[in-house]
This record gives structure tokens, C-alpha cells and sequence, in this order.
């Protein structure tokens, strides 16, 4: 029942993948089988995490460099115009010092958008590899419990079989004892109980049976009888 790695590949191809550690019923494989969670598992959870968590703060960083500079533009014109175009030493330095601020957010904005454009292949590398994984771990806990489950059918069966013959086999012995009780108690009389030292009464037992049942029955109509008031 071995299943290859191509084969698992073969089944994802051209499937979109939600990013896994992000997904709650991917969570739920893990949490609900109460065992210890695979090793590659967890290296592979630990990796997408920081990939998708370093996207996320390079994506967040680009707005706030954006915000300055669009700022530190917006400083300049207006200090230009505040001028009329001769600022003095000191607004001049002010204005080039927010030119090579300018540049200092454009040079990390390009390495950020470098590292933005190819975190999303690396990001689907690994969701890919851990689901592979993932197919792996579900597909051997899916073949161990389905041959628990068919060992746990033969044995019900099994036992149905050993219970219906029990209880053929409990029918019978009940009919002997009650023929020969019967047969006994016309011969000798109601003392036969008290010469043979019979503890197997079938009248008695009988009688008990029919009890409970009715027991269980009253019971039953009342619990009917509640449930419809409320």
C-alpha cells in the first residue's frame, strides 16, 4: 500500500494550495490525533512561517519607506517655494539632506521589491514540500486505521457468530432444565425442588424476566412522557 513521492506530486499538479500553517484544519490532522508531531512537519511549519511572516513585514515596511519619502518630497517643494528658488546654507541643507534621504528609500524599496518577487516561489517551495509530507503522514495513518477497523469488523462478526450459538446453546439448556423440572414436579410433587436441591427454578426466572421487561418498558413510557413536556 506504499505510496511514492511522484505520486503524491502527480496529485497536486496544477492544484492550488492554500498556504498550510495558515489553514486551520491542516492544525486539526495534527492536534485531533493527539501524537507527537512529526519532526519535518514542524521544520517545515517553522519555515513557512518565516517566510510568510517576513513578507508580510517587508510589505509593511515598502508602505511606511513610501510614506517618507513621499514626505520628505513634499518638505522639499514646499521649502522651495518658501524660497523662491535661492534657499539659504541652511535650507539648502535641509533639502539635500532629504534628497539623500530620497535615495536611501529608494535603494531599499528596489531590495525590498527584489525580495518581494522571489519570497512567493520560495513561499510555495516549501507549502508544496510540507504538503507532500502532509499527503505522506495522512495517507499511513488513513492505511493503519482502516486495518484497525477491518481487524475490528472480523471481530464483531466473529463474536456476533460466538453469541448467536451461545445463545441457541442457552435456549436449548433452558428447554432441558424446564422439560425435566416439569417431568420432575409431575412425578414427585412440588418437594422435588427441595430433594434435588434445585437452585435453577424456571418458573421463578420466568417470572423475573417478565418483571423486568415491564420495569423496562414503564420506564421507557415515562422518559417518552418527559421529554414531550418539555
Amino acid at each position: 500500500m506504499a505510496r511514492s513521492e511522484n505520486t503524491f506530486k502527480e496529485a497536486l499538479a496544477g492544484k492550488r494550495i492554500p498556504l498550510l500553517t495558515l489553514d486551520n484544519k491542516w492544525h486539526q490532522l495534527f492536534t485531533q490525533a493527539q501524537t507527537e508531531i512529526p519532526i519535518e512537519v514542524r521544520r517545515g511549519e517553522e519555515r513557512l512561517n518565516e517566510l510568510i511572516k517576513k513578507q508580510g513585514k517587508l510589505n509593511t515596511d515598502t508602505k511606511e519607506i513610501r510614506k517618507l519619502k513621499k514626505r520628505l518630497m513634499t518638505e522639499i517643494m514646499e521649502l522651495a517655494d518658501s524660497t523662491g528658488g535661492n534657499p539659504d546654507a541652511a535650507t539648502e541643507k535641509k533639502m539635500e539632506d532629504n534628497r539623500r534621504l530620497i535615495n536611501e528609500c529608494n535603494e531599499k524599496m528596489e531590495d525590498y521589491a527584489r525580495e518581494l518577487r522571489l519570497l512567493p516561489d520560495e513561499i510555495d517551495q516549501i507549502n508544496h514540500k510540507l504538503m507532500l509530507v502532509t499527503m505522506d503522514i495522512c495517507y499511513q495513518r488513513i492505511a493503519e486505521h482502516t486495518k484497525e477497523i477491518d481487524g475490528i469488523d472480523k471481530w464483531v462478526k466473529e463474536i456476533r457468530v460466538e453469541i448467536k450459538k451461545k445463545l441457541i446453546r442457552k435456549d436449548e439448556n433452558e428447554k432441558a432444565v424446564f422439560d425435566l423440572y416439569s417431568y420432575m414436579h409431575d412425578i414427585f410433587g412440588a418437594e422435588v425442588i427441595e430433594i434435588f436441591d434445585l437452585k435453577y427454578n424456571p418458573e421463578e426466572r420466568r417470572k423475573a424476566r417478565a418483571e423486568k421487561a415491564a420495569r423496562k418498558r414503564e420506564a421507557s413510557a415515562q422518559k417518552g412522557i418527559g421529554m414531550k413536556k418539555v
